[in-house]
């Protein structure tokens, strides 16, 4: 095997490897912000987009098919943030 196959083949592990801790990571940031979300009494009214989110990380098939998990990271960060704003909501307590 020539050593630019050998380096192309390395930088894409190393690629693959670094999107999907970005993705792990999202998604413990997602089921945290779910957790916690919980503990403050607050109702989650967008339980679906968690789901949702987690259904989509670890489903085979993906909307956009690609070896590098970008679209997984998008769907995490929209969960995120859209369990965020329920948070900010009227019904939120406010921080002491």
């Amino acid at each position: 095997m020539s050593t630019d196959l050998t380096a192309l083949l390395v930088g894409a592990a190393v690629l693959v490897a670094a999107t999907l801790a970005v993705a792990v990571v999202l998604l413990v940031r997602l089921v945290r912000a779910r957790r916690d979300l919980r503990r403050a009494g607050l109702p989650v009214e967008r339980q679906w987009v968690f789901w949702a989110a987690v259904g989509y990380l670890v489903l085979p098939a993906d909307l956009l098919p690609d070896p590098v998990f970008l679209d997984d990271i998008g769907v995490l960060v929209l969960a995120l943030r859209s369990m965020r704003s329920a948070s900010d909501g009227p019904s939120a307590p406010r921080g002491r």
